[in-house]
Parts: C-alpha cells; sequence; structure tokens
C-alpha cells in the first residue's frame, strides 16, 4: 500500500494494465487491490519516468538536513528494521557533518506500532511516550536553544510490563549512565 501511494503520487499517468483496475489517485483507487502494482520499478527501463526520477531526488534522504532533527526508532520495530532505516539515516547525516543537528534516540523495546505491545508485554515498550517527550525537547530546542540530550539507546526500564504506567506514561530521552 505505501508503494502503491507513493507511486500515484509521483507517477500519476502509470496504468498498471491489469484487467479493472486503475492506478488510482483517488483513496479508494489507490487502496484498490492491483498485483501490478507490486511490481511497479520506478528506476529500470522507461524514460517516460524521469521526471519522476527528478520528484524523487527532491525528497531523498542525503542526511543534509537544515533545521534540528530529533530521530526516535524501536530497537524492536517490526515493519521497519532500525538497522536498516534509521541507523542508516544517522550515518547519512554525520556524513553530511550535520550531526550538531541532530539527536538520534534508540527506543529499546519499542515496536512501530504501540497496538502489538501485548504481543510481548514483557519486552516491548509503548513509543507514544517518547514521542511526546521528543515534541517537547524539539521544541525547546528550536525556540529556546535548549538542547536535547545527546543520542542514546534509551534503556526499557527493568521490570516494566507493557502496562506500567510508568512506560504508558513517561519516556526519558537520557540513557541510563
Amino acid at each position: 500500500m505505501t508503494q502503491k501511494t507513493y507511486r500515484a503520487e509521483f507517477d500519476p499517468a502509470f496504468d498498471p494494465a491489469w484487467p479493472g483496475a486503475s492506478a488510482g489517485t483517488s483513496l479508494p483507487e489507490i487502496l484498490a487491490a492491483c498485483p501490478r502494482d507490486a511490481a511497479y520499478d520506478a528506476w529500470f527501463g522507461d524514460p517516460r519516468l524521469q521526471p519522476v526520477h527528478e520528484a524523487l531526488a527532491r525528497i531523498s534522504l542525503t542526511g543534509t538536513i537544515g533545521k534540528p532533527l530529533l530521530t526516535l526508532h524501536g530497537t524492536l520495530d517490526s515493519l521497519l528494521p532500525i538497522s536498516l532505516h534509521s541507523d542508516v539515516y544517522s550515518r547519512m547525516i554525520a556524513d553530511a557533518q550535520r550531526s550538531r543537528l541532530h539527536r538520534y534516540y534508540r527506543i529499546e523495546g519499542g515496536n512501530h506500532v504501540d497496538s502489538l505491545m501485548h504481543l510481548d508485554p514483557e519486552h516491548l515498550r509503548p513509543m507514544l511516550p517518547c514521542f511526546r517527550t521528543a515534541f517537547n525537547a524539539l521544541t525547546a530546542w528550536v525556540e529556546d536553544g535548549q538542547e536535547p540530550p545527546p543520542s542514546a539507546t534509551v534503556p526499557r526500564p527493568a521490570g516494566s510490563g507493557a502496562t506500567d504506567p510508568a512506560l504508558l506514561n513517561t519516556c526519558s530521552l537520557r540513557s541510563a549512565s
């Protein structure tokens, strides 16, 4: 669904040529199942795609950030593995020599969606309290010049189950040390 949504935005002229299917620009069309959309390849062989390549280049991640940025990523993210996504982007920012504008918090036990916590309450933790804390920290950094804590792996408090109020309502962005 994510790929189809981006394809509809960046290449609305794409026609999957699937009987009864539409590439779609409206939400119902985008969400309609179309096996050909899963095979969409925006990078090879089609000269018509030059405008698509240019549009993607404008939003591509380069690490050259110009404003303060806080990244939070759960170490148990089951949809976007941390080592393939936020770890890579953090290195891109460092390679672009913009680390002074970036803080990266690896949230131990965090998953991609909090609704999965009940599946393993002894290991998972909610991300929402950490997002709230990070939003406040980013606001203080941008508006008041108050730098947030250094990048760190934020430990999951020992002995806390997923329903513990300490995990449900609070999150410190500081490492244990």
